[in-house]
């Protein structure tokens, strides 16, 4: 199983294998706080994007399809993600402030559809 969590959030035993996706590291928070599997930096949208988009919902839709483009330029990343959630419970961690509108929402996606 495949879930997103926000960075801040305590992490719990049930988080398993604790993934952050992001880019940039979460302002504030140490590596220890955060009891992270891996920090996966290249799986997560170009800079360029993530400027692009802002966390505007009215730009969702378009934000989504580009970051599965860019998805597709990294099949290393991906498969490391796809093979750690065979193995099980994987929680992909994000640091916007928006729950509903991040990269780690389109990336569940994208890996559920690809398992």
């Amino acid at each position: 199983m495949i879930t997103v969590k926000h960075a801040y959030d305590p992490a719990e035993a049930s988080d398993n294998q604790r993934i952050l996706v992001d880019r940039l590291w979460p302002r504030g928070i140490s590596k220890e706080t955060l009891h992270l599997t891996e920090w996966i930096k290249e799986i997560a949208p170009s800079t360029e994007l993530r400027k692009w988009f802002n966390h505007e919902p009215p730009k969702w839709e378009e934000f989504s399809r580009r970051y599965r483009e860019e998805l597709e330029q990294h099949p290393k990343e991906v498969e490391q993600l796809l093979s750690l959630a065979r193995l099980g419970d994987v929680t992909l961690l994000y640091g916007a402030k928006e729950a509903r509108y991040n990269n780690a929402v389109v990336l569940k996606s994208y890996l559920e559809e690809k398992l």
